[in-house]
């Protein structure tokens, strides 16, 4: 047991370096996906049908593609293909954010359409164009709605990351890998790998949590 933490203590600077990978991809795609995924799910529930026909589609193309195929797709494929000179860690970020933008997409739409549909009728009454009512009075709304449902999104995505250790991104999984190929301690590492994601999941998940009770107990005293 003492030998298994101190090979921890040992590895434990290239784990951290890896986690602060993971989670600074993570955050920066899941950004992203929010902006697409605010514009998918407004096209989604649009009365023009040629936006409501480009919203379905991409969020059937993406959902249908492993992400793996998806990461292998822009980092060899339109890299190699067009000659673009994209680094894993671009690559990486550009395929967890068309992932997640799908997925952020189906939470918007559903968030938006929560919120009252007379509340959007009486901001056009008063002046405001469809977007305008979008943007001051319905999804400030639908995003409280939507925090956990994001929270839960952005715990996928993190699990997400170590898929991209294919195209050789730096982040948790591929340090581990790395340590692994010098030290052939395969159980002691990959048992790290675990517990690390394990520490930072549930303290995701607790906040997700708290927030879903606190929002109940808000809808309660209204």
């Amino acid at each position: 047991m003492a030998a298994y933490f101190s090979l921890f203590i040992e590895c434990l600077p290239t784990l951290l370096s890896g986690l602060e990978m993971t989670l600074f991809m993570a955050v920066l795609s899941l950004i992203f996906a929010c902006i697409i995924g605010v514009i998918l799910g407004i096209f989604s529930i649009s009365k023009i049908k040629w936006l409501e026909r480009i919203a379905t589609f991409y969020i059937y193309v993406v959902r249908g593609i492993p992400l793996m195929v998806l990461g292998f797709f822009i980092f060899f494929g339109i890299g190699g293909g067009l000659n673009l000179q994209f680094s894993a860690l671009t690559a990486a970020v550009i395929s967890l954010t068309i992932n997640a933008s799908a997925y952020m997409a189906e939470i918007f739409r559903g968030g938006i359409q929560a919120v009252d549909i007379g509340q959007v009728e009486a901001a056009r009454s008063l002046g405001l164009s469809y977007i305008q009512a979008m943007m001051r009075v319905v999804l400030p709304q639908a995003i409280k709605i939507m925090i956990p449902a994001i929270l839960n999104q952005f715990i996928t995505t993190i699990k997400d990351t170590s898929i991209l250790s294919a195209i050789s991104v730096r982040e948790l999984v591929m340090n581990g890998e790395i340590i692994v190929a010098r030290n052939f301690k395969p159980f002691e590492v990959y048992s790290y790998l675990a517990i690390m994601y394990l520490i930072v999941i549930t303290i995701l998940s607790l906040i997700t949590r708290r927030i879903e009770r606190n929002m109940s107990y808000d809808s309660r005293g209204k």
